[in-house]
């Protein structure tokens, strides 16, 4: 199979498959359908599937895992759009982030997200949940809260869960960031309930989430202080107070790649150290000045805004 396909297992029951996408031009069509409906008893119920390559050659991937600041890491310049580009011809960058999610939600769909029996397994998870968390509690019983020691354990099992994936899946935690207490606070539109977001509870959640990664071996990413070493943190790291700018994912950037760069892994997963996909010369890339080679422009980097390390 070639595309994504979509697995309905009341309809395989009664001898046929839902399939999501229908362009199919192969004459194998039909009895691959067919062998995909008779491994229907192994099958979770609506659940996406996917071959295990769609494209070539394989590379490494890397998946960011977590709540709205891992979803828009692709908006307002975000980290993860940085990352793509500075990871391009060397990692695939997969996308796991769920507005308004919490640690609690998360470890759900942790089988889902990471199944231990996949084919091929991410050589890098970064995860980030605790903002949400961090919030005080609401007096229904509803929202994000999440008591802080509950929080720890849900952190706790999403280590062990991406630990057992593989002996080569290398694991980055992002703590809590700060917040700006005065947009927070200013920012409601009248749609929900009062926020109760603060920086104390932002560093408690913080701390317990550095220490839990120390206690396991587990590398992190301290953004409560990082954000903070800027003078101007409060209006230049956010979009809406909570949210980050491009400014704000720059720190991310910087102290993700410290991170790869300092990490004693084998093999490395820093930028600099990973093979550039067909990085080879070729007589038809442009040529020269004065007319006798071609420049292989695989490492260039001059597009960049910022030269990372």
């Amino acid at each position: 199979m070639d595309l994504y396909t979509y697995f309905n297992e009341e309809e395989a029951e009664e001898g046929s498959c839902n399939w999501a996408i229908k362009a199919y031009s192969q004459p194998s069509r039909e009895r691959e359908k067919k062998e995909f409906c008779v491994q229907r008893k192994k099958k979770t119920k609506n659940r996406f599937f996917t071959p295990e390559k769609m494209v070539g050659p394989s590379r490494p991937q890397f998946v960011f895992f977590g709540s709205s600041i891992v979803q828009l890491c692709f908006s307002h310049g975000g980290w993860g759009s940085v990352l793509s580009d500075i990871y391009s011809r060397k990692a695939d960058i997969l996308l796991r982030g769920y507005y308004g999610w919490n640690s609690r939600r998360a470890i759900q769909v942790l089988d889902q997200v990471f199944p231990k029996e996949a084919p091929v397994q991410p050589s890098l998870v970064i995860v980030y949940f605790g903002g949400n968390d961090s919030m005080g509690p609401h007096s229904s019983g509803l929202g994000p809260h999440v008591p802080l020691n509950e929080y720890i354990e849900n952190m706790r099992k999403i280590a062990i869960h991406l630990k057992s994936l593989s002996d080569t899946t290398r694991i980055i935690f992002l703590s809590c960031p700060p917040v700006d207490e005065t947009r927070v606070g200013s920012g409601l539109s009248g749609i929900f309930s009062e926020l109760i977001r603060t920086n104390e509870l932002c560093q408690n959640y913080s701390n317990a989430c550095i220490k839990l990664c120390q206690e396991m071996g587990v590398e992190v990413v301290d953004l409560f202080s990082a954000f903070q070493k800027r003078d101007d943190w409060t209006k230049a790291c956010f979009t809406d107070g909570v949210h980050l700018s491009a400014e704000g994912s720059k720190i991310v950037v910087e102290e993700i790649l410290k991170v790869l760069r300092e990490a004693e892994w084998v093999p490395s997963l820093h930028w600099k150290s990973m093979p550039t996909e067909f990085s080879e010369d070729s007589p038809y890339y442009l040529v020269t000045a004065d007319g006798k080679r071609t420049l292989n422009p695989s490492e260039w980097t001059f597009h960049r805004e910022v030269q990372w390390d």
